[in-house]
C-alpha cells in the first residue's frame, strides 16, 4: 500500500535497520581484542511490492523501505582452511626446533666440560705419563682423565634421554588436551545446530567452532570440514576425531605409557569412538607429530651415534691397552667396560689401581713408554664424534630456518585472514556514524510525515 501511513512505516524501518547497525558496530569495537572474534556486517535488503498482483486492484507504490537480512561474519572458508593446515606445519616445526635447541644446549660443544675435551684431556694424559712413565700420579691421571671421559658421555646421554622424556611426557599432555578441545567442538556444534533451527544468532559459536578446529589444528595437523548446519567435522589423517555432536578419543597406542615411560614400540596413535578404536596412520602432523618424530627417530638416532662412539673408543683403547704391560710387568687388561646391550648406560673405567695402566709395550719394561705412545698417538674417535655432534648442529640450524621460513606463510595467511575479519576502528567509527545519520535522517522523515498528516487530520476539512 502507499499513502501517509505507510510512509511511517518505511522511515519505521529505516530506524530499525540503522539501529541494528550502531549496535553491530559498537559490537565490533567493543570486541576488538577479543581472541578469535570475526567482524560482523549487518546486510540489508530493500522491501518492495507484493510479489503477488491483487486481484482488482494495482499497487501504485515505490516499496515499503529496508529490512534485516542477517548479521555476517567477514570470513572466508578458503583462508580458514589454509590457516589451520599452516597453523598446524608451524606447531610441527616449532616443537622440532625447540626441543632440539634443549638437545644442542645439552650437548655442551665446544665447552671445557664436553666430550672433545675429555677426550683431549685423556690424550694428554697417556702424553704425560710416556713423558714421565715412573710417576704414579701420571698414572692416576690417566685413570682420572677415563673417568672423566665416561662421565662426559654419560652426562649427554642423560641429557638427551632427559630429553626424550620430557617429549613423551608432552605427547600425553598435547593427547589430553586434543580430547578436550574434540569433546568442546562436539558440544559446539551441537549448540550451533539448535541455534540455527531456532533462528537465533551463533555467531559467537562460529567463532568458537574456528578457534577448536585451529588448535586441533595445531595439536595434531587435523583437517575440518564445515557441515551444513554450521558445525565442523574434524578427521585427524583420515580418521574421524569429531563428527557432528560426536566426538572420539584419541589415545597413545604405542610407543608411551600412561606414566610416560617408553614401552619400546614405536609412537602410535589410535581414536576411540563408539565403534571401536581405529589406527591412525603414520604422518599425524601438528605438535604430536612433532614430538613422535623427535621420539621415533631424531633423539634415537643421536643416542645410537653417541654409544657407537662410546664403543669404538672403548673397543679402541682396551685393544691398545692390553698389548701393554703395567708397572709390575704385567701383561695390561681392558680399560674400560660396558655392556655390549647398554654401552651408554653401563660404561665405566675398569681398573682402579693406578700401577695396572699398560704403559709398557714390552714385558718388565721398566721405563719403557711405547704403549702409552701409542695410546697417546693412536687415531681415535674424536673424527666420528665431530660429525655426530656437526650433524646435529646442522639439523638445528635446518629446524630453524624452516621454522623461520614456514612462519612467513603463517603471517600472510593470518594476514589475510585479519584483514578480511580484523576490525578496524577508524571504520567501525564511520560505519556508526553513518548509521547514526541515517537514524536521524529516518527520524526526520518521520517526524516530517507526521507533521502532514497532522495537517492532513487535524487542519483541512475544517467547517466554518
Amino acid at each position: 500500500m502507499s499513502g501517509g501511513f505507510s510512509s511511517l512505516n518505511t522511515a519505521l524501518s529505516a530506524l530499525r535497520y540503522n539501529r541494528v547497525a550502531m549496535d553491530v558496530a559498537g559490537a565490533n569495537i567493543a570486541n576488538v581484542s577479543s581472541e578469535g572474534y570475526a567482524r560482523r556486517r549487518v546486510e540489508g535488503a530493500a522491501v518492495a511490492g507484493p510479489s503477488q498482483p491483487a486481484l482488482w486492484t494495482r499497487y501504485d507504490g515505490t516499496g515499503d523501505g529496508v529490512s534485516v537480512t542477517g548479521v555476517t561474519r567477514m570470513t572466508d572458508e578458503l583462508l580458514n582452511v589454509r590457516g589451520r593446515r599452516e597453523h598446524g606445519n608451524q606447531a610441527y616445526l616449532d616443537v622440532r626446533q625447540a626441543s632440539l635447541e634443549r638437545v644442542e644446549n645439552g650437548v655442551g660443544e665446544p665447552g671445557d666440560a664436553g666430550v672433545a675435551a675429555s677426550l683431549a684431556e685423556l690424550r694428554t694424559a697417556w702424553h704425560a705419563l710416556s713423558l714421565s712413565p715412573t710417576s704414579e700420579s701420571a698414572r692416576a691421571q690417566v685413570l682420572s682423565s677415563a673417568r672423566n671421559v665416561v662421565d662426559a658421555i654419560g652426562v649427554q646421554a642423560r641429557n638427551v634421554e632427559s630429553e626424550a622424556g620430557d617429549v613423551r611426557v608432552n605427547v600425553l599432555n598435547d593427547v589430553s588436551e586434543a580430547n578436550t578441545v574434540a569433546k568442546g567442538l562436539a558440544n559446539t556444534n551441537r549448540a550451533i545446530a539448535a541455534g540455527t533451527l531456532n533462528g537465533s544468532d551463533v555467531g559467537v559459536l562460529l567463532d568458537k567452532r574456528d578457534q577448536l578446529t585451529t588448535r586441533l589444528a595445531e595439536l595434531t595437523g587435523a583437517k575440518a570440514t564445515v557441515r551444513s548446519d554450521g558445525g565442523a567435522d574434524v578427521t585427524v589423517n583420515g580418521v574421524p576425531l569429531v563428527t557432528g555432536s560426536q566426538a572420539g578419543s584419541l589415545t597413545v597406542a604405542s610407543g608411551v605409557t600412561p606414566s610416560g615411560d617408553s614401552d619400546g614400540a614405536p609412537v602410535t596413535f589410535a581414536i576411540v569412538d563408539a565403534s571401536g578404536a581405529t589406527t591412525v596412520p603414520p604422518g599425524i602432523g601438528g605438535e604430536l607429530g612433532g614430538l613422535g618424530d623427535l621420539l621415533a627417530t631424531t633423539l634415537p638416532a643421536y643416542l645410537t651415534g653417541l654409544g657407537a662412539v662410546a664403543k669404538d673408543l672403548a673397543d679402541g683403547v682396551n685393544a691398545q691397552h692390553q698389548a701393554g704391560y703395567d708397572a709390575a710387568g704385567t701383561a695390561g687388561t681392558a680399560l674400560f667396560s660396558y655392556d655390549p646391550a647398554d654401552v651408554l648406560g653401563t660404561l665405566s673405567v675398569a681398573i682402579t689401581d693406578p700401577r695396572l695402566v699398560a704403559a709398557s709395550s714390552v714385558p718388565g719394561g721398566g721405563t719403557d713408554v711405547g704403549n702409552a705412545e701409542a695410546l697417546a698417538t693412536r687415531p681415535g674417535v674424536e673424527g666420528a664424534y665431530q660429525r655426530l655432534v656437526n650433524g646435529l648442529g646442522t639439523e638445528v640450524v635446518e629446524s630453524g630456518r624452516r621454522a623461520a621460513n614456514q612462519q612467513v606463510l603463517t603471517g600472510q595467511v593470518d594476514g589475510a585472514r585479519e584483514q578480511l575479519s580484523g576490525i578496524d576502528l577508524d571504520e567501525e567509527m564511520v560505519n556508526m556514524i553513518s548509521a547514526q545519520r541515517a537514524y536521524e535522517a529516518a527520524s526526520r522523515v518521520m517526524t516530517t510525515v507526521d507533521s502532514l498528516l497532522d495537517t492532513l487530520i487535524n487542519r483541512t476539512g475544517l467547517g466554518r
